[in-house]
């Protein structure tokens, strides 16, 4: 993951984890989806105003993931986005979950950006598409 990612740091609580205090594997899914809600809130765009103002939400439309090493409670994560594609009406995301150094998941997020009502695809927002531009460079 290149050095411009952006971080940020999650906490593991017991109710991310089973009964063995090691994270379930849906919640890092959680993790991850946070971390790209605090990347684009860093850009300076919230979801809820993109919806509102734009009429346009994000969706998952693909999500690859692999699981290296459990994290457990307590730990200290931080979780990593870098924009590794830009397209017109969509965009991919490689994250990466890591705990003092070492990696315990990679992942790659295909999002599509979609009309708020109808969920058709529609092109990003242009400012919004300049900023993720600006923050991949």
């Amino acid at each position: 993951m290149r050095a411009a990612s952006f971080v940020c740091p999650v906490r593991v609580y017991w109710e991310d984890t089973d009964a063995g205090g090691v994270v379930y594997h849906a919640n890092y899914l959680k993790f991850l989806e946070r971390a790209r809600s605090e990347w684009l809130r860093s850009l300076g765009y919230e979801q809820d105003r993109l919806r509102a103002e734009e009429g346009v939400v994000f969706v998952v439309r693909r999500a690859e993931i692999d699981y290296l090493a459990p994290a457990r409670y307590n730990h200290q994560l931080d979780v990593r986005c870098v924009l590794t594609e830009l397209g017109r009406a969509s965009l991919v995301v490689a994250q990466a979950i890591e705990c003092s150094g070492e990696m315990l998941v990679r992942a790659s997020v295909t999002l599509a950006c979609v009309h708020a009502e109808r969920f058709k695809p529609v092109r990003i927002p242009i400012d919004l598409s300049l900023s993720l531009s600006d923050s991949s460079s």
